[in-house]
């Protein structure tokens, strides 16, 4: 497998393991008691996006090396 292979297969995984762990410890502003006026109560109350993409990244990963590793014998 080439590198740019490489960086096409864990961006794909990159993703597809985004939307799978963009709610790991959201709370909504009606679950907090502070819905903003305006906004709908079911956002976020805080939207702590940095540290979802780095558990994201780490998921990617750890999903890239498990990918890698099955098809590493075909290679």
């Amino acid at each position: 497998m080439g590198i740019g292979s490489a960086v096409a297969i864990y961006f794909v995984i990159w993703w597809t393991t985004l939307f799978a762990v963009l709610p790991f410890g959201v709370r909504s502003q009606r679950e907090a008691g502070e819905v903003s006026p305006g906004s709908d109560p079911g956002a976020p109350a805080i939207a702590r996006i940095g540290l979802i993409m780095l558990i994201n990244s780490l998921v990617a990963a750890a999903t890239f090396v498990v990918f890698w590793l099955f098809l590493l014998p075909l290679l």
